[in-house]
């Protein structure tokens, strides 16, 4: 779902799809007046985001297509560069780790050192924890989604508390009375891992 985007028109889902194909559908909208005001909400967040929707719509997919622009913790380097001498830099970005002396004894001791040791242990938590996160992450997506088009509606409060307390039943029994819409994707965002 990472990459799948979700449009509403007021309480009715206008597209879902991909970004371009949402941003073309949300376009068309607007330009046949749409009656209500519409919003975008990423799939994976939840969260609602903005599109320049300036323009003829290659116009538009062309500045969709332009790259996000590079956070202060990479180095920008141009292919033009030499390449410099020591490992190449797949990405690695540095950062401060605070242990205690003894844990810095025990990586240090590790084959490959402390840098390795700590890149197995991330990984080793991350499938670990794997199933846990992507609930906790949809769990998320679903509030922010439900904030947004359902802060106003019937026993919000409620449906929160069950959601967060991961109680589908009595979740879904209090936002039955919500939207069509609204109601299925806020089930889709929560429990899309989930079996039927």
């Amino acid at each position: 779902m990472t990459d799948r985007f979700t449009a509403f028109e007021g309480p009715r889902r206008l597209a879902a799809g991909p970004l371009a194909d949402v941003a073309l559908a949300v376009k068309r909208a607007e330009q046949q007046q749409a009656a209500e005001p519409i919003l975008i909400f990423s799939d994976a967040t939840g969260r609602a985001i903005d599109l320049d929707l300036r323009g003829e719509a290659h116009a538009v997919l062309a500045r969709l297509a332009k790259p996000a622009p590079a956070d202060d913790t990479t180095e920008t380097s141009t292919q033009s560069e030499p390449r410099g001498r020591g490992r190449p830099k797949l990405g690695v970005v540095a950062r401060e780790v605070t242990l205690l002396p003894r844990h810095w004894e025990w990586l240090n001791a590790q084959p490959g050192g402390a840098s390795v040791a700590l890149r197995k242990l991330v990984e080793q938590a991350r499938r670990a924890n794997g199933a846990a996160e992507r609930q906790r992450a949809a769990r998320d997506a679903a509030y922010h989604f439900m904030s947004a088009m359902a802060g106003n509606l019937p026993d919000f409060e409620e449906a929160s508390r069950a959601l967060f307390a991961d109680d589908r039943r009595n979740f879904t029994r209090l936002i039955a009375p919500w939207p069509a819409d609204i109601r299925d994707h806020v089930v889709k965002l929560a429990y899309a891992d989930c079996a039927e």
